[in-house]
């Protein structure tokens, strides 16, 4: 699809309607130049018709009966993580590009299956990390590339949620719940943001409740081949943290706000060195509204990114060596 000034914008579905795409993505969506939402929809018709009703499109029941329309070219999927791997491989054999919310696949090996499938389609797959497309990032990056603390000696990332209701999605074992594909992905996603494809798990523990069997929280230890270390802390029994820090040889520079800052949030880059800290306010950034436009960008200019595809395997490999290296604490509720 070429994209010329008065071409039609990207066409979207939306398959799942999830509460992240009540909230973010879709508000993101519908307000993009470049994207129209056509159609969205759900396992019951009276759901799709509540967000159709809010964002437009047509409501659909059934996935299926979505994928087979004509005014779709590409599908955002916010389903459980453990559907995404069925529903982004139909989505693909039906001809549509995808924005998947992370994690894209539970596993690398399904990750890989499916951006084979992309290239075989010539269609762009991409993996829902809304945080990367945050400035914070890159000016952070800058920073550090500056020299601004010296040399990186460590990382530390954490990303906790106090308890959700009972009923909560991320207590079910059965569609991919718990912490790790949850929240832990963020602190995960941000060490390889920040420290490369060169990173190895030295270690990592869980918190598992017996009765849901679900991972509640986690901490996991990776490293570079230099041995520059990321800490990173996840879960969803604690109290609300969202923040990295970096320790260098001359000083440490931190941030709060990371993973899911509001669109008018002002970032704080707090730098000591000795006695000195300065703290540097960056303007605000609408992390939702970026990730979607560049993704309506490439699929209009016939971009496949390999950068992003690399990445999203990276990741992959990185949460499956968390669990394979992980010690499990098993616990019941109450102890």
């Amino acid at each position: 699809m070429e994209h010329a000034g008065n071409a039609r914008p990207v066409r979207v579905g939306v398959i799942g309607c999830a509460d992240i795409a009540w909230r973010r993505t879709l508000p993101a969506l519908v307000a993009e130049p470049l994207i129209e939402v056509t159609a969205i929809a759900s396992r019951q018709e009276k759901k799709a018709r509540q967000f159709t009703d809010r964002f437009g499109g047509t409501p659909v029941e059934g996935y299926d009966s979505l994928l087979e329309r004509d005014d779709v070219d590409a599908v955002y999927v916010p389903l459980p993580a453990v559907l995404h791997a069925d529903w982004i491989e139909k989505a693909l054999r039906a001809g549509k590009h995808v924005l998947a919310e992370k994690p894209l696949t539970t596993d690398r090996t399904q990750a890989e299956r499916l951006f084979r499938i992309a290239d075989e389609q010539g269609l762009l797959l991409m993996e829902n990390f809304m945080f990367l497309h945050h400035h914070q990032h890159r000016r952070v990056a800058d920073l550090l590339a500056d020299g601004v603390i010296g040399e990186v000696r460590s990382f530390a990332a954490s990303f906790t949620i106090p308890p959700k209701p009972q009923g909560d999605i991320r207590y079910q074992a059965a569609v991919g719940g718990g912490a790790l594909l949850d929240i832990g992905v963020y602190p995960i996603r941000a060490a390889g943001l920040f420290l490369g494809p060169g990173l190895d798990v030295a270690g990592a523990v869980f918190r598992r409740e017996r009765s849901r069997d679900v991972v509640l929280g986690g901490n996991a230890l990776l490293t570079t081949d230099q041995g520059v270390t990321a800490q990173l802390v996840f879960g969803m029994e604690h109290s609300y943290t969202n923040s990295y820090e970096f320790r260098g040889s001359l000083g440490r520079l931190w941030l709060n706000r990371v993973f899911t800052p509001p669109a008018t949030h002002q970032p704080v880059v707090s730098i000591e060195r000795q006695d000195h800290l300065e703290q540097i306010v960056l303007p605000p950034d609408d992390q939702f509204a970026n990730i979607v436009r560049a993704f309506a960008q490439a699929v209009l200019r016939g971009e496949r990114p390999q950068e992003w595809t690399e990445n999203s395997l990276h990741q992959a490999s990185l949460v499956d060596a968390v669990q394979a290296n992980a010690r499990n604490f098993v616990f019941s509720a109450g102890d």
